[in-house]
Formats: C-alpha cells, sequence, structure tokens
C-alpha cells in the first residue's frame, strides 16, 4: 500500500465531521489530491452515530480520545451506557417457570444513536446542495412531524394520564389554529395577526424596528400583539430557541418562525422537516466521504495530526508550505491544512463556551399518539418534538428541555421502540436531572408499556447560534484554517453551508466558477431514475 507521504496533498482536512465532509464532497470533482484523517476509529466526530456497543465503547474511552467536545463526568453509574444484553430490562424479578414478556433491546446493530440529532428544515440549503451534488440518491429521508408543549402534570380530579392530556400540539398552520380547542377565539385572532405580520415580512425586513426586535421575544409578542402569556410557549418553541422565553431576543426568534412556518408544504402536505434515515447527519457526512474517495480523494480513520508547521518559503518547497506529523509516525505536506478546533494541535483559537446535556434513551413505545397525520395526503411522520418550558417541570428560570422522539420508521431503533433524545443548555447534573424529569414525564404520560431499555447521558460543548458566538472560518494562516466549534442547535443552519464554500473558494482559487459550488453532473454509468 502506497505511504501518505509518497504524496504531496493539495489539500488535508482534519476530522469528519459534517462541515469537514461537506467540503470534501464539495472538492470531489476538482481534481485536487485530497487527504481526509480523523483521530478517531470511527466517521462523524462530534455528529457521529452509533450501535448499543459502540456507543458502549465510546462511553468508556471518553478520557483517552482526544475530544474536549464530550465529557461524561457526574453521570450516575445506573444511567450510563451499558454493554446491550437481552435481557437488560429493569424490573422486579420473575417468578419460575414464568415467561418473561418483558420488552427487551434488540441485537446492538439494531440501533444507530446519534450525538447531534439535528434535523433539516425543506427550506434548508443542505437539501439543495444534496440534490445538486446528486448525492440525495444515496440517502433516505423521513417526514419530521408536530411540535408539542408540555402543559404541566395532568389535575388530581382526572386519572386519565394519556400524552393528549398534558401535551398540547402547537398549531402549524391558519388550518390548525382554528381547529385547536385549546386556545380562544380571542387568541387565536390575536395569534392569526401576528403570524399574518412575519408572512409578510419575508418579503418586507423593514416591517419591525431595530428597537421592537431588540426586545425580549415575549415582550415583542405582547406589546406589538398582545399575544397573552398562554401562547408564549408554543411560539418560542417554533423558534427551537435553548434560552429561556425571557433570555430569547425577538430577533433571533422571529425569523426563525417564518422559517418554520414557510417550510411546511415546501416539499408535499402536512411536513416542513425532514430526518436523514440510520442515523441522522452521520449518514450525510458517510455519503459525502464517500463521494470524496469515488474522486480520488484518500481517507483515513484512526489517524490524526500530531503537529504542524509551515515551511519557509524555497524554491523547491513553496508550492506545499505545510508540514504535518500524523500520530501514524508518517511526515506530510500540503498546500491547505483545514479542520475542526479538536483535530489541528496548537492553534489558537477560543474554546466555544457554550455546553448542552444531552441523553440518549431507547423506550418500549411507539408513542403513536404523539405522530398524528394532520394533512390530507401527508406522510406518515417518524420524528417530533417536544419542549417543556422551564416552569412545568419546576424550574421556572431555566432553559426549555426538548425532546425529540424518533419512531423505528428512521432507521435508529426496531419496530415497537422509540429514541428519546433530550437537550436542554444547561451542563452537568442541573442539566442532566432536568433531562430525566421531562422522560419520566413522557413515560408516565404513555403508560406503563413504555419502559427504559437503555439510557446514556453526555454533556456536548460547542456555540449555540443564539449565544453571540461567530459562525465564521479562523484564519491561522494564508495555508491553515480551522471551522468554528460545532452548533449545538437541533436544526441545521444554512450558515454551515456558506463557511464551507468560504473554504472551498480558498482552495480552488479561480480555477473554478464559483456560481458552480456542489454543482456536479451525472458521473459515467448514472441516472436521475
Amino acid at each position: 500500500m502506497e505511504s501518505l507521504a509518497d504524496t504531496t496533498w493539495d489539500v488535508i482536512i482534519a476530522g469528519t465531521g459534517l462541515s469537514q465532509s461537506l467540503l470534501a464532497l464539495a472538492l470531489s470533482r476538482s481534481g485536487k489530491k485530497v487527504l481526509h484523517l480523523d483521530q478517531n476509529p470511527h466517521y462523524g466526530g462530534p455528529d457521529a452515530a452509533f450501535s448499543l456497543e459502540e456507543a458502549h465503547e465510546w462511553i468508556l474511552a471518553g478520557p483517552r480520545l482526544k475530544m474536549p467536545r464530550y465529557s461524561h463526568t457526574n453521570i450516575p453509574q445506573s444511567h450510563r451506557a451499558r454493554p446491550p444484553s437481552q435481557n437488560d430490562s429493569e424490573g422486579s424479578e420473575r417468578m419460575a417457570g414464568t415467561p418473561d414478556i418483558r420488552p427487551k433491546l434488540a441485537a446492538s446493530r439494531a440501533y444507530t444513536l446519534s450525538l447531534s440529532p439535528y434535523f433539516l428544515y425543506t427550506r434548508s440549503a443542505l437539501i439543495s446542495i444534496l440534490i445538486s451534488s446528486k448525492v440525495y440518491r444515496q440517502l433516505e429521508f423521513v417526514a419530521l412531524g408536530s411540535w408539542w408543549i408540555h402543559t404541566g402534570v395532568p389535575t388530581a380530579e382526572s386519572d386519565d394520564l394519556a400524552a393528549t392530556n398534558i401535551f398540547h400540539r402547537v398549531p402549524g398552520n391558519r388550518e390548525d389554529v382554528f381547529a385547536d380547542n385549546h386556545i380562544s377565539m380571542k387568541s387565536k385572532r390575536t395569534l392569526m395577526r401576528f403570524l399574518r405580520h412575519i408572512s409578510k415580512s419575508e418579503d418586507d425586513n423593514g416591517s419591525d424596528t431595530a428597537e421592537e426586535l431588540s426586545a425580549p421575544f415575549g415582550k415583542y409578542l405582547s406589546t406589538k400583539f398582545s399575544v397573552p402569556d398562554d401562547l408564549l410557549h408554543a411560539l418560542h418553541s417554533l423558534s427551537l430557541s435553548q434560552g429561556s422565553a425571557q433570555d430569547t431576543l425577538a430577533e433571533y426568534a422571529v425569523p426563525r418562525v417564518q422559517r418554520h412556518l414557510s417550510s411546511i408544504g415546501s416539499m408535499g402536505p402536512g411536513f416542513g422537516g425532514v430526518v436523514s434515515k440510520y442515523g441522522g447527519a452521520s449518514e450525510i457526512l458517510q455519503v459525502a466521504c464517500r463521494a470524496c474517495a469515488v474522486g480520488g480523494g484518500a481517507v483515513a480513520l484512526a489517524i490524526g495530526v500530531q503537529s504542524l508547521k509551515e515551511i519557509e518559503a524555497t524554491a523547491e518547497k513553496e508550492e506545499y508550505p505545510v508540514e504535518l506529523e500524523l500520530t501514524s509516525g508518517e511526515s506530510v505536506r500540503s498546500k491547505f491544512v483545514i479542520g475542526s478546533l479538536w483535530d489541528l494541535p496548537s492553534q489558537s483559537q477560543p474554546l466555544p463556551s457554550a455546553r448542552v446535556a444531552r441523553s440518549i434513551t431507547v423506550v418500549s413505545s411507539s408513542f403513536t399518539s404523539l405522530f398524528p397525520i394532520t394533512t390530507e395526503g401527508a406522510p406518515l411522520p417518524a420524528s417530533t418534538v417536544l419542549m417543556f418550558p422551564g416552569d412545568t417541570l419546576s424550574h421556572p428560570q431555566s432553559p426549555p428541555v426538548y425532546l425529540q422522539i424518533h419512531s423505528s420508521d428512521t432507521g435508529d431503533c426496531p419496530r415497537q421502540q422509540s429514541v428519546i433524545y433530550g437537550s436542554v443548555a444547561l451542563s452537568g447534573p442541573e442539566g442532566h436531572t432536568l433531562l430525566e424529569c421531562a422522560v419520566d414525564r413522557l413515560l408516565h404520560a404513555e403508560g406503563p408499556q413504555a419502559m427504559v431499555l437503555w439510557s446514556m447521558r453526555y454533556t456536548q460543548s460547542g456555540r449555540l447560534s443564539n449565544d453571540g458566538s461567530s459562525a465564521t472560518i479562523h484564519k491561522h494562516s494564508p495555508h491553515v484554517y480551522s471551522f468554528p466549534p460545532s452548533s449545538l442547535d437541533l436544526t441545521w443552519e444554512d450558515e454551515v453551508i456558506d463557511m464551507v464554500k468560504q473554504a472551498w473558494t480558498k482552495i480552488v482559487g479561480d480555477e473554478v466558477d464559483h456560481d458552480d459550488f456542489m454543482i456536479f453532473d451525472d458521473r459515467e454509468g448514472t441516472s436521475d431514475d
């Protein structure tokens, strides 16, 4: 096998996160010599997806992996990821001779658990990129369904703990608003006035003043539209802000509510978002990495960058000014190097300050009441979003807890089971306690058939789109660049495409028309079928 050191590379990409993998895809038709490395033995970095056994190994290997993005500390032992077992269900011991009918885990490979389970709005720029680059043919997508708000524990007078009693479906369009039995007619008229306003402001960005948009979202809604407090959480959830309602500014929330509403119906009736099957972002990035390999690039796992330095310009070396020592012991040279903060050593860049607690829970229930088909002709949803305001979890000042439920149609788990992905913008035990409380409320509402079969918790660090952090490429030298810390948002943010194009433009220079970014013709032997 030819050594990596035997080739001088046009670009070395460090890390296989989604940003780096999309850059590899963009360069796959450029004719450049691309070396794509990852220090980990698996694809994806912060966007990886694992089987049960892989997740358990990842937890155990955490301290040894050079990935400070993750922290596994302060996780109660009973909630750490455990090795999968066919008898891995909690509860009392069964009597001798009685058949064990308790739900059980399936084989490890029956699960694909994503560390960053964000979804794509149907108007996302990434979907356009996947189509224009032709890689969409190797992907499958399922529909994202309804948004739900946790309204609190059922009253003592009612013994009915059905999920629909403590979760209120957020209206997604005009018809939903007027069909909703939980909203008064006066509130419906107020809500429609706000929805008409933001629909018009997509074409008229000057309809809101800077002063109005600089106010907290709740104050903006109440002062300008007289929206009652009982609708604030519903509209807040559509923005997917991970800050509390009082900490989320209108300038952040309004365009994201617009994005949500304008996406519904753009690719088909009844849904506005999609989820990539079999691991979400992990499946997309692996398809991108394969495209790079087909285009002649070299992809190597379990090899990272030990050190790098720029060589002084000389007649023989100025074309490949960056010299890298790899963890494999090889020394390679390249024109450009780009990677993530943690994949490039000794590069000065501020560490990310945002940290979120996350959890992954495999449950023995399909939660059918949370996956209604709301529009005639719409597909059956495979994912849904639940928002728990802090005050409904007895923490009024805390940010909201979001649970994303994936059914077996996502490919994440077997039939009759679901995967619950939890996220809250708090770190450590405080965040994990809120996540546990939210999951327990959901399971209690579903009934005794909903049992936890497997769970794990971890803390991610990165950047949140509403914390003011900059989503720009960091320039270390004219030849070395790094992507900013990965986004911790719940949905794909299109600014990542802008950064990938910026990096691609630096590498290809004036050799190609920049308007042809990610626009590929069919490879020989393929078609649109």
